[in-house]
């Protein structure tokens, strides 16, 4: 099996993502593009709820993420309760993704906005 430099983004849809504990998170549900310079700006994690169901959505700084193929899944340096307290929407409530929005989420990851 050879690593490709590249994914296409219907393929990280319903990636599993564990922190470094090797606990699953969650699934990324969707990802989020600006719009100006082409970078994902975030990964959209589905956490909660029973079979997806009902489940909120959780903007994680994109740069946070890390490729792990033994896993065929995404590492972030994250715990259950860092995660709890994150910012979050429902799954047919996405929010307006203005930079004051980014700002937020990123400092509350401690992430560096931009990046």
């Amino acid at each position: 099996m050879s690593l490709h430099p590249t994914i296409s983004s219907s393929r990280v849809d319903g990636t599993n993502v564990y922190n470094l504990a090797g606990e699953k998170l969650g699934a990324i549900d969707d990802l989020i593009i600006d719009k100006r310079n082409g970078h994902v700006r975030y990964a959209a994690l589905a956490f909660g709820g029973f079979l997806g169901l009902g489940s909120d959505r959780f903007p994680l700084p994109w740069s946070m993420l890390t490729y792990d193929v033994e896993k065929d899944g995404y590492v972030v340096n994250l715990d259950m309760e860092q995660l709890k307290s994150a910012p979050r929407y429902a799954e047919d409530a996405a929010p307006a993704w203005t930079e004051d929005y980014g700002r937020g989420v990123y400092a509350h990851y401690g992430a560096a906005w931009g990046v």
